[in-house]
């Protein structure tokens, strides 16, 4: 078969899979991008076992049709450092070559059977929805800083989709924190859920349009099926069961603090320069409408302290939190102002951004620390 494309196009669309491809690899095959010519479409798929990606071009002048495996490895590096021109690409079935030819030079690799290549789970006994594109990724972005490296406990290691009949949730935590994503412009045909791993999502949202095309998400009780016009991925979902997470979220935080998220963010990542490396401890010192950020580090004789004029309803009180997850939370809230809801310092602080999105309801939790440790 032979075909004719260019060389930032091929390497753009080979960069969107590579991120599947695991660095050490049992089988040779896995370091490989299959490509699959059929007509001017050509098809491109990286596999971990785990994970399956794959994304359509057009291509120009095709010959033929066939399915082989190119290293992934010395195909981007090749298209790394070739400035952008037209690349004809022949290959052999019978003896597995390919012959790359450019503008300035020729140069032949050896593939390797596409029959080795893994097959992509067959999608039987699915339930489907759609949803926006740049919806998914926004979801994704805001629950995924929250998911737990923690092996021995997998279903804390991706984030678990929660599907209602009116809406749609997405919720991760490390025991540590919690965020509770709910949208309301979606609707499930069914009620169910289940826990999608941490890099099938980096993957979706390091490649999706950032835009309102529509995605077809299709589920059933091992895997995840995800498609667009150009992009398909599918992955083996994580089998284990998402702990209870309502019963950790406080019912009632009367208390509430509203500050400037910018600020907020700033003050707590000097103030932790000078806390303990261990725990990150800050402590929050709430006075009318006056917050006091400190830090100590007792071994160092280090001692930081800023004081921010924030509006509070409430008792005074006193509360630490590791400063470097909260940092995090702060961050990933929109708007200029973030809602910090308390009601004792040993129960855990709800944070939500100072104005609500439309059809979005986010609550980010993090657990205190014991003053002192």
């Amino acid at each position: 078969m032979r075909f004719i494309v260019t060389s930032s196009s091929l390497l753009k669309n080979l960069q969107q899979i590579g991120g599947i491809i695991s660095a050490n690899n049992v089988l040779s095959v896995l370091e490989d991008f299959l490509f699959e010519l059929k007509g001017n479409t050509l098809t491109l798929t990286a596999t971990d076992l785990e994970t399956m990606m794959r994304v359509q071009m057009q291509v120009n002048d095709a010959e033929g049709s066939g399915r082989i495996c190119i290293p992934s490895k010395i195909i981007l590096e090749y298209l790394k450092n070739l400035p952008e021109q037209p690349v004809t690409f022949i290959i052999s079935e019978k003896d597995l070559s390919i012959d790359m030819s450019s503008n300035s030079g020729k140069y032949r690799i050896v593939g390797e059977k596409a029959d080795d290549f893994p097959k992509e789970p067959a999608p039987g006994d699915t339930t489907e929805f759609t949803m926006p594109s740049i919806a998914l990724i926004e979801c994704i972005n805001k629950t995924l800083f929250a998911v737990s490296g923690d092996t021995l406990r997998p279903a804390m290691t991706g984030v678990y989709f929660e599907m209602a009949t009116d809406s749609i949730g997405f919720v991760s935590t490390d025991a540590h924190r919690l965020v509770q994503l709910r949208r309301t412009d979606i609707s499930c045909p069914a009620a169910g859920g289940f826990v999608v791993p941490k890099k099938p999502l980096q993957q979706l949202k390091a490649t999706l349009p950032t835009d309102e095309s529509s995605l077809r998400l299709a589920y059933n009780a091992s895997h995840l099926f995800v498609s667009s016009e150009h992009i398909s991925l599918s992955c083996r979902l994580i089998d284990a069961r998402f702990p209870d997470y309502r019963a950790v979220i406080p019912v009632d935080n009367p208390y509430r603090l509203t500050i400037n998220r910018a600020d907020f963010a700033s003050a707590l990542r000097r103030v932790n320069i000078f806390a303990n490396k261990t725990t990150n401890q800050v402590l929050l010192d709430i006075n009318g409408n006056s917050l006091a950020i400190s830090a100590q580090d007792i071994d160092f004789s280090y001692e930081g302290k800023e004081t921010l004029t924030c509006n509070y309803s409430g008792e005074d009180m006193k509360i630490a939190f590791n400063a470097k997850l909260m940092v995090e939370i702060v961050n990933n809230l929109d708007g200029e102002e973030v809602m910090l809801e308390l009601s004792t310092p040993s129960r855990a602080g709800i944070f939500r951004a100072g104005e609500k999105q439309e059809n979005e309801d986010l609550l980010m939790l993090l657990m205190p620390l014991m003053v002192g440790v």
